[in-house]
């Protein structure tokens, strides 16, 4: 496990690191989620062997710490990554990004142009102030407060055991302020942002998800989406021979 101080307290974030030929490939996961568990299946994969592979866990999340200081808007969480792949001495990266990873990636790309050379994006928040059944949705109604002190219970016992497996390893605080950010979005937000990256952009939809809005914008400014048979949300437990294959460029 590798680290790297993000903040003047010396808080670290965390990853995991296989060893092999660059570019790298960085993997960033959703809100309440943590990188090993939702892909470490996918980098074993042996399509996508041989080449350096990082599993960042985000502030609050997972193995990485938890300031209590931390804003974790979606600037900040980009910022954490940066530090991260500074450390590592990773540039030019292909991000592989779920969800709230997803923003976190899109406004990394904006911000720290040569870190990033290629995004798959998985299902990805692409617009501030989501639909109300989304989990940032939810967590964000409550007051930080009321979350931390009983709402967090609430929300683990409604998502169901999968999510719960790792959201309960999020800091409650940590994970409230990650999806008020979420919520907020990124300024500008992250949908105009990705339109206007110049890198090769890949955005998969799960077939049960429905339709992505704008999808024909998305495509008419070089984003390639493709919709995933037989996946919803976690696309990569779903479908993993789809999400492999977008991951190499073969789908």
């Amino acid at each position: 496990m590798q680290q790297a101080e993000f903040d003047d307290k010396g808080s670290r974030i965390r990853w995991t690191e296989v060893p092999g030929a660059q570019p790298a490939r960085v993997y960033l996961h959703g809100l309440g989620s943590m990188s090993a568990v939702y892909h470490a299946h996918i980098v074993a994969r042996p399509e996508l062997a041989g080449r350096r592979s990082l599993l960042v866990d985000l502030p609050g999340h997972g193995v990485s710490d938890r300031p209590e200081h931390f804003g974790y808007t979606l600037e900040e969480h980009a910022d954490a990554v940066a530090v991260a792949l500074d450390h590592a001495e990773v540039t030019g990266a292909e991000l592989i990004a779920h969800s709230m990873g997803g923003a976190v990636a899109v406004v990394l790309a904006r911000r720290r142009p040569d870190l990033v050379s290629r995004l798959v994006l998985s299902e990805a928040n692409l617009d501030a102030f989501p639909r109300p059944t989304a989990g940032s949705s939810g967590i964000a109604a409550y007051e930080e407060e009321e979350f931390v002190e009983s709402g967090h219970a609430r929300v683990l016992e409604a998502v169901g055991p999968l999510w719960a497996a790792t959201m309960r390893l999020a800091d409650p605080r940590a994970l409230h302020r990650s999806a008020v950010g979420l919520r907020q979005g990124s300024d500008p937000v992250m949908r105009t942002i990705l339109e206007g990256l110049e890198i090769e952009r890949v955005y998969l939809q799960g077939e049960h998800s429905g339709e992505l809005r704008g999808r024909e914008q998305l495509e008419a400014a070089g984003v390639r989406v493709v919709t995933v048979p037989g996946a919803g949300h976690n696309i990569m437990f779903d479908n993993p021979d789809a999400f492999a294959a977008a991951v190499a460029g073969r789908y």
